[in-house]
């Protein structure tokens, strides 16, 4: 059945019954008639009931009126399409599109936006070690008047990304015969390239046959470590002096495990840069790499992260600008200048900066301690670097391989340098007792015990025993399942550091991505694939019933306890702001859908699709 339809009159028509409450879509809070009738091509009414339906219609009206169309043939199965297909299939054609960009002469008008910084930025920063770039964008200079380009120093001091705190930027990335190479971004306010949300976002990318973006972002990354020195935060000025959770060499091999037969001279240069980032990022000592042998976040820099926005640490400050007995934006003003300094108040926001390295900001777990943790994400991260440069030096060089500086390396060599940390995480972060790996505070020497989804990495690393996995995935499935998935963090540790019940948006009871989508194959490495099915289709099934009840919404996180996407802790939630239609949805939220429908089993589809109640559905016999 088609229906051809004038666009905008229909759109106007549709709008006006039915979106009551005017916010330009149509949802669950709105209080139309639920029925709207539209005619076939052949002249046969039908009406569209209900608000998935309804919003179906909008979105493809929506679409066509961005394409300019006046008149429009739309198929009924569009308008009817199950949820978990059309949330799929727009995932695949149009959010990754639209979540694409570059810094160079086409993508500069969109990412030189920060809304972050207060300002309309028109700065790009050049690496001193890449004087073609700095060509290219002064040549572009001549065109786009209001843009300003800056060469950075050889060398990169927290007391120089100080200095420039009042004039930021983006950084430049690869650029490729005069093309700058694309990147996926989060989406909503975010338009850099994501240290840690580029990995997951490179599983969806792989997945939908985006082989392509796949390999441009992981040319991005050896980039940054290149030029940059590090993986970045992400590519802002005020983020030189951080880098990310550590994924890029299980990006090489989720690319060489699809493409096998990749370019030899290709995996030659990754394999040198992430050899390159785990011993000047990693492994340099007094900084991530600690005098036990294990790794912490440590993100240098002074004073405040200034991305943050305004107020955000007015609690921290107000105490000190008390002390010093002076207004709170007085205080503000001179600690962010360096005009009054407080050693304390800069040991805190060392823990902040590294909170904000660890990729959780924020969360009680990491709030003002972060840098005297061997976490056990990190360290999980980081074995699973050892093991795979392992692999990859069997797999393609035959044991050896050496570096652009001469540096010879052996796959036994990684291999002992796994052993190593496994011995040392099984005798700092494991709690037998307690059948759980923790975070050790290797300042007050012992561990935290606060319990939190990081702490089930070593399943997706395959760093723990069947044993231990066991235990883990009891506490798992007890202390963090709940009705849409994992919570970030378990209740009970919220509570017990939380200040007034203050929620962070690292904590219970909101969920993220990336948690699920490590843990999801983590339970697969041990064998709980039962485990697994029930936490993917709780996860999916959550991301679906909010799509057909928002108008399509696709957002950056959730209360997983709700179920719902209305998360309200810290800096709101992005990709919740759409006039008709979204788009982008958000970049790991899109990945995890595509994996865990591609993990899940055909008869949970089945059930995803009519959006049976996962409590019931797993409520046992």
């Amino acid at each position: 059945m088609l229906f051809k339809l004038k666009t905008k009159e229909t759109l106007e028509r549709l709008l006006a019954q039915e979106d009551t409450d005017g916010d330009k879509k149509i949802t669950r809070e709105d209080n139309g008639p639920q029925s709207f009738e539209i005619v076939t091509q052949d002249g046969v009414p039908y009406k569209v009931k209900g608000t998935y339906y309804l919003s179906n219609l909008l979105q493809e009206l929506a679409l066509a009126s961005r394409e300019g169309k006046s008149t429009v043939t739309i198929p009924l199965r569009k308008i009817e399409e199950p949820p978990a297909t059309r949330i799929s299939r727009m995932i695949r054609y149009y959010f990754w599109n639209d979540l694409t960009r570059s810094v160079d002469e086409k993508g500069l008008s969109t990412v030189l936006k920060d809304d972050k910084a207060g300002e309309s930025v028109q700065r790009i920063y050049v690496p001193a070690t890449d004087p073609e770039a700095y060509t290219y964008f002064k040549t572009l200079q001549q065109k786009l008047k209001n843009l300003e380009v800056v060469m950075l120093p050889e060398k990169i001091t927290p007391q120089y990304v100080l200095s420039i705190n009042d004039k930021p930027g983006i950084l430049s990335l690869k650029i490729d015969e005069g093309r700058g190479v694309p990147f996926v971004v989060p989406g909503g306010r975010f338009n850099e390239m994501y240290g840690w949300d580029s990995y997951f976002e490179n599983i969806g990318l792989l997945l939908d046959d985006r082989k392509d973006l796949a390999i441009a972002m992981i040319d991005n990354f050896c980039y940054q470590i290149q030029h940059y020195g590090k993986i970045l935060n992400a590519n802002r000025t005020y983020y030189l002096t951080r880098t990310q959770p550590p994924f890029l060499t299980s990006c090489i091999r989720d690319v060489l495990d699809k493409n096998p037969e990749e370019n030899i001279q290709w995996i030659e240069h990754v394999v040198a840069a992430a050899i390159q980032e785990y011993e000047k990022v990693w492994m340099t000592a007094g900084k991530r790499w600690c005098s036990n042998g294990l790794n912490r976040y440590f993100a240098e820099g002074i004073g405040m992260p200034p991305e943050t926005e305004e107020g955000h640490f007015d609690d921290i400050l107000s105490e000190y600008a008390v002390q010093y007995k002076i207004p709170l934006r007085e205080f503000e003003q001179k600690y962010a200048t360096r005009q009054l300094i407080d050693e304390e108040l800069d040991l805190y926001f060392v823990h902040d900066r590294s909170l904000r390295e660890s990729g959780h900001d924020t969360t009680w777990r990491l709030d003002n301690i972060c840098a005297n943790l061997n976490t056990v994400d990190l360290n999980s991260l980081l074995y699973v670097y050892e093991t795979d440069l392992e692999y990859l030096l069997k797999t393609y060089f035959n044991g050896t391989f050496q570096t652009p500086s001469g540096k010879t390396y052996t796959a036994g060599n990684w291999a002992q340098k796994a052993m190593q940390r496994k011995t040392l995480v099984q005798k700092l972060l494991w709690d037998d007792a307690k059948g759980s790996f923790f975070d050790y505070d290797f300042v007050a020497k012992k561990k935290t015990g606060f319990g939190s989804a990081t702490n089930f990495y070593p399943l997706w690393a395959r760093l723990c025993t069947p044993s231990q996995a066991t235990k883990m995935v009891k506490i798992l499935m007890r202390d963090f399942r709940v009705r849409g998935g994992i919570t970030a963090t378990s209740k009970a540790s919220v509570e017990k550091l939380s200040k007034d019940y203050a929620q962070k948006q690292w904590d219970y009871p909101n969920g993220w991505a990336p948690h699920q989508m490590l843990i999801w194959k983590g339970l697969y490495n041990y064998g709980f694939e039962d485990e697994a099915q029930e936490l993917i289709y709780r996860w999916l099934w959550m991301i679906t019933r909010n799509a057909v009840d928002y108008n399509g919404t696709v957002p950056e996180k959730y209360d997983v306890v709700k179920a719902t996407h209305k998360v309200y802790a810290e800096y709101g939630n992005v990709g919740t702001k759409f006039d008709y239609i979204t788009t982008s949805g958000f970049g790991w939220m899109n990945a995890s859908y595509q994996y865990g429908l591609h993990l899940l089993k055909n008869e949970f589809l089945q059930h995803l699709n009519i959006l049976a109640d996962p409590d019931i559905l797993f409520s046992g016999p």
